[in-house]
């Protein structure tokens, strides 16, 4: 049984995959210093799966912190990277935090591993901007970033690629996320926003359960069928099974190349009126919502092509809208009964 480091573990994405990891046998370790995540969620992986995942609490930009880690864990046969800060918003007020964070913690752990692991990177569908042809592949162009933050994962891949490059034993995958959304079906493991949500789908529970007002629908005379932005969402359980794939493919020396990119998505889009609609059919709620001006940086329409990922990953999105938002609304009233 592989031991997995799983960096930023106890985060939306993290943690999901660490319980996905379990389920395939893998023995996992998290390396978090939350500061965006909650400790607690420790607790919530342990009642789902029944054991609780070794965690190391430290600071991956402290390089000396991070390589005396690595050579006391020297049987850890891989690593999913998604220690990362990951809000567009703040990264343009504070755009020097995110390039510390975000390029510091990566190098540090390539450095500790002497460059000698099996790396799967938590990337972005950012790195596209608004494409010129949809849906959009692996070998599209990338555009400017939109914010520091889309920046970071764009600069982060050119680092990896670069890197694999000149260094054969490093082998690395990098997965192109669009939008995770929805929630562990327990409802005991879920997406965790600090503060107001930056997300669509977070702020739509909080407001449906009285915690915001009403949602803003930023835009609704885009190039869309009914005027509203759309996006590839995917189930976030989805998402992680898929950085299961990915390490069992770089473990069995499957892949093509030392660095190979995979996007992950549903392969369609769906518009904000959309998710809305989704909302208030799976679960009965009825949403209040107003129209606003569009907002500066959002891109009109955006969705993936995973027929790469379908093919090479032997992954495949399963679960659907439906899903997403009453697996989400659970998590939401989870919530409320037991406040983090």
């Amino acid at each position: 049984m592989s031991k997995i480091l799983v960096t930023g573990g106890t985060g939306f994405i993290g943690s999901h995959t660490v319980v996905e990891l379990h389920n395939a046998g893998y023995e996992v370790i998290i390396v978090d210093d939350f500061s965006n995540s909650n400790p607690k969620i420790l607790q919530q992986i342990e009642a789902i799966i029944g054991v609780k995942p070794e965690l190391v609490e430290l600071d991956l930009c402290d390089e000396a912190i991070v390589k005396n880690f690595v050579l006391q864990h020297n049987d850890i046969a891989g690593v999913i990277h998604f220690a990362a800060f990951k809000a567009v918003g703040e990264s343009v007020q504070q755009p020097l935090k995110y390039y510390r964070n975000n390029f510091y913690s990566l190098i540090n752990l390539i450095n500790a591993f002497d460059s000698k692991v099996n790396l799967v990177f938590s990337s972005s569908c950012t790195v596209y901007g608004q494409p010129d042809v949809l849906p959009v592949t692996e070998d599209a162009p990338t555009k400017k970033a939109e914010s520091p933050y889309g920046n970071t994962k764009q600069i982060a891949e050119e680092i990896l690629q670069e890197t694999c490059a000149v260094t054969p034993q490093l082998k690395v995958t990098s997965l192109r996320y669009f939008n995770p959304v929805g929630a562990h079906h327990t409802a005991l493991i879920g997406e965790l926003p600090i503060g107001v949500p930056q997300n669509l789908v977070p702020f739509i529970t909080q407001s449906a359960i009285g915690k915001r007002g009403p949602i803003t629908v930023y835009g609704n005379d885009y190039d869309t069928p009914d005027g509203s932005a759309i996006r590839d969402y995917i189930h976030v359980v989805d998402l992680a099974k898929a950085h299961v794939a990915a390490i069992k493919r770089l473990e069995s020396n499957k892949a093509s190349t030392n660095y190979e990119v995979f996007n992950l998505g549903t392969g369609k889009g769906s518009s904000v009126l959309q998710i809305i609609d989704a909302f208030e059919s799976s679960t009965g709620v009825k949403l209040n919502y107003t129209i606003g001006p569009r907002r500066e940086g959002d891109i009109e329409k955006v969705w993936g092509d995973v027929t790469k990922s379908t093919k090479e990953l032997g992954w495949k999105a399963e679960l659907d809208l439906k899903e997403m938002m009453s697996s989400a609304w659970k998590w939401e009233k989870y919530l409320q009964d037991n406040p983090f």
